[in-house]
């Protein structure tokens, strides 16, 4: 294993004395000692012409020659744009996964381990030849018995030690750049990979994907906007995945959907929508929507639909993100950064001492230029971008579900411009966004959370009785924590008034609690317990 380690370390070093990625370290403010570091390397003292590469083209082609996990991290890598320059971001875009496929022997023996059964007791018939293969698993075609067609997704054999492996350096890597670099410590290299290990390790689970597509279809059954395959379950294992095949037109093939006469302004305005209906309807995003995982129905072309798969990586937002990204969205449209400033601090994204006048000049300073350009022209996923890197500067922590958010919206952004160069994100969006805040804001939504507060009034007793506690022995305040103390003060008095006026209203003669009498009652122990809860 210790030699294994070893060669691995040797394959990295040549690739990046290939790629001279030892420049891209050395461009950073490094201390002089370190800088020294350079003559004891010796491929760096043998005279050498300018690349005529990018940094960004160096650091992609890099990541493909080490391999499919490399590959993967690159891909993670790119949807950092809060931490990466762009022109790197950009480039690592471009990765995908190409990757050769393994022995089909070896994928036919994990499939009859996974099940149970010889894919001849399954299937009654498996093509060998992969129909696609990626870097954590490939895809064969292949039949049921009981006649339907579907694809069969098997994990790679032996992946986990590689992936152990690689890891393993990547952490070494990532630990010596923050101690070396304040440059470095900014863009959080350990944070990367501690993403990546879960992102990395989450997709070699195939019942986390079958379950996430599940749900994904059952959002969308019978809509004219999106097909999700049916997964199989009975045939469904860790590492095997059995779904319905499909057949489309990839979303790429432009002359293919041109030749069917799809509506492409339909097909682009559909897909904004999906985002929206996805993000805000569901709060369940599939956050691997690059062209390769996108279809295009060939029925009726004029209602084009799109058909989805490989929903190994989804998102999700809370009812307070999903409020707060409709709300930074109206707010920088109407260019009223000050509304975006209080935004970000209310929610509690940068500290709470963050000076409002700064942070907004800074908003401003950022985001103005934008709107020089034409409307339609303005790019949701570079505003995200913008006022992600500007929060940073102001300590706003990085939230993992926005990072996915921001990515999915790049890439469905890029994907209607270029289905329909004209498409204006905006007034597409706009409606949507607008309808969903009157909703979001009606009365019956409204009783609605108030219903769902209600329903937690068993435990309000324990809770009460907890909070009479910590406020009556003085050993459990902490002296350096005055505004928790406050919070449960409030959240007490709160509570003590919501259950005296509701013993109140019915000694006055209520017919019950559910009279509209009683309504202050329940809003004042709703929001009593609201704040117990946010404790």
């Amino acid at each position: 294993m210790k030699l294994l380690a070893v060669r691995r370390l040797l394959r990295i070093q040549r690739v990046v004395i290939r790629y001279r990625l030892d420049d891209l370290l050395f461009d950073l403010p490094l201390p002089w000692w370190l800088m020294g570091l350079r003559l004891f390397m010796p491929w760096r003292w043998l005279p050498r012409k300018p690349s005529p590469l990018s940094r960004g083209a160096r650091l992609r082609m890099a990541l493909q020659d080490l391999g499919p996990i490399f590959i993967k991290f690159g891909q993670l890598l790119s949807t950092r744009r809060d931490l990466l320059p762009t022109d790197m971001a950009d480039e690592l875009m471009l990765l995908q996964d190409r990757v050769p496929p393994f022995d089909p022997k070896k994928a036919v023996a994990l499939i009859e381990a996974q099940l149970g059964a010889t894919v001849g007791e399954v299937f009654s018939r498996f093509d060998v030849e992969p129909l696609a293969s990626a870097s954590v698993a490939q895809v064969h075609a292949a039949r049921l018995k009981s006649g339907e067609e579907v694809v069969v997704k098997v994990v790679r054999p032996g992946l986990k030690p590689v992936i152990a492996q690689d890891l393993a350096w990547l952490f070494l890597i990532a630990k010596g750049a923050e101690r070396v670099s304040a440059d470095a410590r900014r863009l959080h290299p350990v944070e990367v990979v501690n993403d990546y290990e879960k992102t990395i390790y989450d997709e070699l689970d195939l019942l986390r994907e079958a379950a996430n597509a599940s749900q994904l279809r059952r959002n969308f059954e019978g809509s004219d906007m999106m097909y999700v395959p049916q997964v199989y379950w009975d045939w469904c294992r860790p590492k095997v995945l059995v779904m319905e095949r499909i057949y489309g037109v990839p979303v790429t093939d432009l002359a293919a959907l041109a030749d069917q006469r799809t509506d492409m302004k339909m097909l682009a305005e559909r897909g904004v929508e999906l985002f929206f209906t996805q993000v805000f309807r569901d709060s369940f995003f599939h956050a691997d929507m690059h062209p390769g995982n996108i279809f295009v129905s060939t029925v009726k072309p004029w209602s084009p639909k799109y058909i989805a798969i490989d929903c190994g990586i989804v998102g999700s937002l809370t009812p307070e993100d999903q409020d707060y990204l409709a709300r930074n969205l109206f707010a920088f449209f109407k260019r009223d950064y000050r509304r975006v400033a209080q935004l970000h601090i209310d929610s509690g994204w940068v500290p709470a001492q963050t000076k409002l006048n700064e942070f907004e000049a800074a908003i401003r300073t950022v985001c103005e230029p934008i709107f020089e350009k034409p409307l339609k022209d303005i790019s949701f996923g570079q505003v995200l971008m913008r006022l992600f890197q500007t929060a940073r500067r102001f300590n706003m922590e990085v939230q993992p579900q926005l990072v996915l958010l921001q990515k999915t919206l790049l890439n469905i952004e890029g994907l209607g411009r270029q289905l329909y160069p004209d498409l204006d994100l905006w007034s597409t969006a706009q409606p949507y966004l607008e309808r969903w805040m009157r909703e979001r804001m009606s009365p019956k939504t409204v009783l609605g959370n108030l219903h769902s507060q209600v329903e937690q009034l068993p435990h309000l007793a324990g809770m009460t009785r907890d909070l009479l506690e910590r406020l009556s022995q003085p050993h459990l305040k902490d002296p350096k924590m005055p505004r928790q103390r406050d919070h449960d003060g409030w959240a007490l008095r709160l509570l003590g008034a919501g259950l005296l006026t509701g013993g109140a209203t019915l000694a006055v003669g209520a017919a019950s609690l559910s009279a509209p009498a009683a309504w202050p009652a329940w809003l004042m122990l709703a929001a009593g317990l609201y704040l117990v809860v946010r404790r």
